[in-house]
This record gives structure tokens, sequence and C-alpha cells, in this order.
């Protein structure tokens, strides 16, 4: 029985118990009833303490003692012929009344007593009703499945030249194209024309778009479904609708089947014991079983996308499944360039636009993110009544992006002057450090969470990072609180470094546990394990270590914040004079360029 039915059988059944205590309770009532012989009831007559009577059928008489009390009794049949007891309770006022209330309550009980099983049984048919509905429903859903893939089942105008940014990725299914649209070129030689591509990579990268530009370029159907889609509450739903999807593919072929967030299905089996989900795992084997089918000279290819390709279930990486795993990574600056040209295509653009320039502060964009950042650029330069969008509405547009939307707050001048020294205090820092990433702006206006930035950009896009670039990183972050530490003493620090302290615990965790840059466990890794590769993927694991070892470990990300904190602390105490003249600058202007703030330390 379905959720739905289910409750609405508990609502019926809450009735069905709230009718039985009403009863009990009217029954209770009922009991308290006091049962009188004559005697009693004459005597209570004559002392004036009977208020009503009620004359029922035969010589049943009831009716309410004074104090408000019910009572009942059986007069002898001589009695009730005599006018003498009816002359006495008019004499004491008593109210008499010939009206059957015992009768009326008896039928009332016996509606209730009725009531109980026809209001069961209309529960009961509401309920199986409910049910009847929601399998139609579910039937319904199945339909509008299939008649939604159909739809979906036609060319994409999407081609390669939409595609920009991510060449390498893109070339690895160019030569896919080739085996849809010349497959003799291939079997003639023995060839296998590989079925099925998974696409790997962060968010907003463009894999959903390589996937439709595949497509669009070899005139195959294009069947998009989501991995989400497949999962349903009814334990086969999701293998009816992959046995559907297939079949209408094989029916149009040549065609693609692209499953996005390919995750939410293809977990690995038994990864969480005693979690199962009978429904993912059963959807998953009927993609595994699918794919399997394909003959050799099958003109059908599977797309897959996912964002964590080290959950997937090995069985789906295995040669003969997905074949070939491509990687979709962040553009580089030549490739955010190329990107920020397909989407500029759309806008009022000015004659001097520098798309080098804002290619180069928006290091570890994704594409999704370029087109978001085109978009807020657009939207600045509305906001302001300009004719056309230049290079500062996209820098803008990057700040809100990374450092989130300006806040109106009123900020009393101790708090002020306490966030100017932290801002300066990593600004100062990170000018003096060798090997910093160059400081383009600084500012104490709020924004989002933070209080102030200090936004830094590296000149070029780096693939490895030194230990001594991450020990200056170390340093930049603990300038900060180092500063307030300087200026206002150790009681006169403030929370405004809690973010920083959490990174400086995590950048300094990573460096020795995951990157082997502790001076005496330089060799190992240490905590939580797991493939980052898209073939042979394990599940993630926890490495069990020493107490010994756990205390070296922690001795040397120790030793790594200390020392950071000491090159830090060095820099400030040598250039105070620099400091205090950074900060008084950022409490007059609020918010300082990078060259206003190379200005600042030379005055």
């Amino acid at each position: 029985m379905s959720k739905k039915s289910l409750k609405a059988l508990l609502v019926w059944s809450a009735v069905l118990v709230t009718l039985a205590i009403v009863l009990y309770f009217l029954n209770a009532d009922r009991n308290k009833t006091e049962h009188l012989n004559y005697s009693q009831f004459i005597e209570m007559v004559e002392s004036s303490k009977i208020a009503e009577v009620s004359f029922e059928k035969g010589n049943a008489v009831s009716g309410k003692m004074t104090d408000g009390k019910k009572f009942d009794v059986y007069l002898p049949a001589p009695v009730l012929n005599d006018s003498k007891l009816t002359s006495e309770l008019i004499a004491k006022n008593v109210k008499i009344s010939t009206e059957s209330s015992k009768s009326g309550a008896f039928i009332w009980l016996l509606l209730i007593f009725l009531a109980f099983p026809v209001l069961f049984f209309v529960g009961l048919i509401f309920a199986l009703k409910n049910a009847s509905k929601e399998q139609n429903g579910l039937m319904n859903r199945i339909d509008s499945h299939k008649k939604s893939s159909s739809q979906l089942s036609v060319s994409e105008k999407t081609t390669f030249k939409d595609v920009a940014g991510i060449d390498e990725a893109k070339a690895e299914l160019v030569e896919m194209v080739e085996f849809l649209k010349n497959p003799e070129k291939f079997t003639k030689l023995g060839a296998r024309i590989p079925r099925g591509v998974l696409l790997a990579g962060p968010p907003g990268c463009g894999k959903t778009l390589l996937a439709k530009a595949f497509a669009g370029e070899s005139g195959a159907n294009f069947f998009f479904m989501s991995g989400s889609e497949f999962v349903e509450v009814f334990v086969g739903v999701g293998a009816s609708r992959v046995r559907d999807t297939f079949n209408q593919a094989k029916s149009k072929s040549p065609a693609v089947i692209f499953i996005d967030e390919l995750d939410a299905i293809g977990g690995q089996r038994g990864a969480n014991i005693g979690f199962r989900h009978e429904e993912r795992e059963q959807t998953l084997n009927q993609i595994l079983a699918e794919m399997d089918g394909f003959s050799t000279d099958s003109k059908i290819i599977v797309i897959a996308a996912t964002n964590r390709p080290d959950v997937l279930d090995p069985a789906l990486l295995r040669p003969g499944r997905f074949d070939r795993h491509v990687f979709v990574p962040k553009p580089d600056l030549v490739g955010r360039k190329e990107i920020l040209k397909v989407h500029i295509q759309k806008i009022t653009l000015d004659a001097q636009i520098d798309l080098e320039k804002i290619a180069k502060i928006t290091p570890g964009f994704s594409g999704a993110d370029l087109a978001n950042l085109t978009n807020e650029a657009a939207i600045f330069a509305a906001r302001e009544e300009a004719q056309v969008v230049s290079t500062k509405h996209f820098v803008a547009a990057r700040d809100k992006m990374i450092m989130g939307s300006e806040r109106k707050i009123l900020i009393d001048d101790a708090e002020k002057g306490a966030i100017a020294y932290h801002e300066a205090g990593h600004t100062l820092v990170a000018k003096l450090m060798p090997g910093a990433d160059p400081v383009e702006k600084v500012s104490i206006i709020p924004r989002g969470m933070a209080m102030g930035v200090t936004m830094q950009m590296p000149e070029k896009d780096k693939h490895l990072t030194s230990k001594s670039y991450l020990m200056t990183q170390l340093a930049i972050l603990l300038g900060g609180r180092l500063a307030e530490e300087i200026m206002f003493g150790p009681e006169g620090v403030s929370t405004g470094a809690s973010n920083d302290l959490e990174r400086v615990t995590s950048l300094a965790e990573k460096m020795v546990c995951e990157w082997g840059m502790g001076s005496d466990v330089s060799f190992r890794t240490f905590g939580e394990t797991q493939s980052a590769s898209l073939s042979g993927m394990g599940m993630t694991k926890n490495r069990h270590i020493s107490e010994k070892t756990a205390e070296v470990v922690d001795s040397q990300i120790e030793q790594l914040i200390s020392q950071a904190r000491i090159n830090a602390r060095t820099i400030l105490i040598e250039n105070k004079d620099k400091l205090v003249n950074l900060a008084e600058k950022l409490i007059e202007k609020e918010t300082l360029s990078g060259e206003e703030v190379d200005n600042a330390i030379s005055d």
C-alpha cells in the first residue's frame, strides 16, 4: 500500500477511535445515574430534593435531583395510577414530563454502533480507490516519460563550433563522430565502435554542451535523460524507463543517449551495506545489460556525465561499457578568452573591451561561470543606463561573483578601524612575501558574509603548487589576525579571523596528510583515501594510523602553522609604519586598487 493510501486509512482509523472514545464517555455518563428505590424516591420528593422527573414507558421514571445528579426509579403500578403522587410533585415544584430521554439516548447509541462498520468500509474503499489512482498515475508517468523521450529524439543544432575552451575534450569526441558517420573505415580493420563515453569534470565545464554538439555534428537523434529521473519510489520503474529509452534509440539509430548526473544511479553497489536501494541497483543493472546488448555494428553511443567519477560502480567503467573516459577540466587562460568570445555575441559591447584582461582576472571560472559573468556585466551596464557593456562592468560582475554583493550596514569607527587593520595585515604580507600573487584590490566594505576582503589574482594559471607558495598562503591568511594582535594587543583581537583560521588549518592538514610536505612524514598520506582516476576506482576508506603517528602528524601541522606565523609577524613588525599607513588609507577610501596599495606602502 502506498504512503497516501496508508495515510488515508490512518485518518479513517483516527475517526473511528474518536467515535469510540465519545461512546465510552456517553456510556460512562450513563453509568453515573443513581438508582433509587420507591421509598427513597418518596422521601426525596417530600424533602424537596427532586428537581424534575420524566415518566418513561412502563413503570420507569427518570429525573434529576436539585444538586444536578441523575436518578431513575421503578414505581409500583398502583402508584402510577394514583393522582396523589402527581399532586405531591406539583406541590413541590417538580418539573414533570413524559418524553422518553432514554429511548433517544438508545437511538443515538445504536446509530454510533452502526457507524463503526459503515465508516470502516467507507475508509477502506477510499484507501483502495486512492491506491488505484496512484497506480494509474504511475502508469501515466511512465507513459509521459516515453512520450518525452520520443520528443527529445531530434537532432540538436548545436555543433562543435559552439564549444570553446575545452579543445582536448572536444578532440576526443571529434573522432567519435567519425565512428558514426563512417563506421566502415574502422570496422574493415577490425576496430569496434566504442559503446560509451564518460565525461567527468567539475560542474559547469560544458559536459552537456559537448554531448549535444556531438549529436549535432553526427546528425544522430539525441536522447537526454537525467540520472535522477530513473529513480522512483516503486521498484522496477527505473529499469522500465531504461529499456524504453534504449529501445527507442535502437529504432531511431544512429542515436546518442546522454545520461546526465550518472552518479545518481551508477554508484557502487553494496557500498553502504544495510542501506541498499533496490530501485537504483535494478536501474544500474538494466543499464549494464543494455550496453552489453549492443552489437558491434550498432550506431548507438551512450554518453554520460558526472562530477563524481570516484563513486561510480567499476562495472560501468570496464571496457565494453564506457570505453572512453574524457576529463573536462576548467578552462585555462586561452580557453576562458575563447569562451568569452562565444558569450559576448549576445550583448552590446564597448569597442575597447579587453577580453584578455577579463580572462586574466577570472582564474578558476568554469564555462557556466563565464556565461553568468557576461550576464551580470550586462545587468550592471543596464543599471547604470550605459549604452554598451565595458570592461569595468565585467570587473564589477567578477567582484560580485567572488566576494558577494555589497552590504549597506552601519559600522562604528572602532569596528571600521579593526577591519581596516585586519585587511591591511593580509595585504602587507601579500605584498612583501616572496612568490605571492599580486594584490589586485582590498576593501573594507562588507560583502556577502565577509566584513572585508583582500583580493589576489595570479599572473598565470597554476597546475602545480610548491611548498614555498603554500607557506606564503599560510602567512597571508595569518596576517590579518597578527595585525590585530600587534596593534590592539592579545586582548584586542576580534572574531574576524574565524574563516582565516579555518582555512589555515585545512591547508596545513592537506600539506602534511595529502601532499607529504611534513619534514618527518613526507612519504606517506593520512586520513581518507580514494582513487582519483577514471579507471579502476575503489571505495573510499579510512587509513588507520597509530596514536604515535597521529601525534607526529599533529606536530608537523603545528610546525607549518608556527613557521608561517613567524614569517608574517616578522614582516608586520618590521613594517609597522606601512601597516598603519595602509590601514588609514583604507579607512579613508574603503576600497584600494593594487596601484593604490603600492602607493600607500611606498609613502
